[in-house]
């Protein structure tokens, strides 16, 4: 939910915020994970680049660690308070925000649990159930979930609160997660599932 996919993500907003509401709301200790994707320097300028994303989508149609086009939606940031630090198993350290139950995790490739210690995190919370939403369905929530499903946990990807660029792969990625790894609901089958 960075910048970068602003045109995409207009729809899922609302959906998106009523998931972090409930969840802040929750008299669980639900954490809330925000990714944060982006490349460092090295990654966008050596070539070949170290990083698999750049080399395929090159430098200019990847996000910069650091840029506008990496800082999260207003909609979104706006729930996210309280400086803490993350690093990524690589040791890059990147400055991360959270409030109660939120942490902001940067990565650099589609799955959130490569080269971050997401695994790590949600093992130490306790946490048996994930529910996925963002951007883009087809690539890092579909790649997320699937890497959550294998890891064990219970794994919902969120219909409603997921976009990428066309209905055409928005589907084809839902249809293959629910075939295989878990359910697809919309945010209001979750919430009501959630109580």
């Amino acid at each position: 939910m960075q910048n970068f996919f602003e045109s995409m993500t207009r729809a899922t907003i609302p959906n998106i915020q009523k998931l972090i509401s409930h969840f802040q709301n929750s008299s669980l200790s639900s954490p809330i994970i925000y990714t944060q994707h982006g490349h460092s320097e090295k990654e966008l300028t050596t070539s070949p680049s170290p990083n698999q994303l750049v080399r395929k989508w090159g430098p200019d149609q990847s996000i910069a660690y650091g840029s506008a086009d990496w800082e999260l939606q207003p909609a979104i940031k706006e729930h996210v308070h309280t400086h803490i630090t993350t690093k990524l198993k690589s040791g890059a350290e990147n400055n991360a925000n959270a409030n109660r139950n939120a942490i902001v995790l940067p990565k650099n490739t589609y799955d959130a649990f490569v080269n971050t210690n997401l695994d790590d995190i949600l093992r130490e919370k306790g946490v048996e159930r994930v529910l996925v939403c963002g951007v883009m369905t087809d690539c890092c929530c579909d790649t997320t979930a699937r890497s959550a499903f294998n890891r064990g946990y219970e794994t919902w990807l969120i219909s409603d609160a997921c976009a990428t660029a066309t209905n055409t792969q928005h589907v084809a990625a839902l249809k293959g997660f629910g075939f295989g790894y878990g359910p697809v609901l919309t945010t209001a089958e979750a919430l009501k599932a959630l109580k």
